[in-house]
């Protein structure tokens, strides 16, 4: 994966592409008209380019994740808090609920997260 961002309609794209896969290029070309009101030839740049970043494949016409969505947007947090708070998880976090009141089940599952990354 050379490059990893994706602006917002390369990622709508992108999530009908894991939701689907694998796909046809004529079906996720169809997906794509009506979900997006794209042209065929719309979809095959916009697929080639992603294929061309190391997200998805083309072959013989079936299209597949080569990153999954989990593994793809995980890189994404983690560049966004390195670049952003310097690799500092806990000034993400601070910064995050300085503006956002966590309610009690989200602070519930953080700390299930922190004890589960402990053990």
């Amino acid at each position: 994966m050379s490059e990893y961002k994706l602006g917002a309609v390369e990622a709508r794209f992108a999530d009908m592409i894991w939701a689907q896969a694998p796909v046809s290029s004529g079906e996720l070309a169809r997906l794509a008209q009506q979900e997006l009101a794209w042209k065929k030839s719309t979809t095959y740049t916009v697929l080639k380019r992603l294929c061309e970043r190391g997200l998805f494949q083309n072959e013989g016409g079936t299209v597949s994740a080569l990153v999954s969505r989990e593994d793809f947007y995980a890189l994404q947090s983690e560049k966004f808090v390195e670049e952003t708070f310097d690799g500092s998880l806990p000034a993400f976090l601070a910064a995050f609920g300085s503006r956002k009141k966590l309610s009690d089940k989200e602070i519930d599952e953080l700390e299930k997260l922190i004890e589960k990354m402990r053990g």
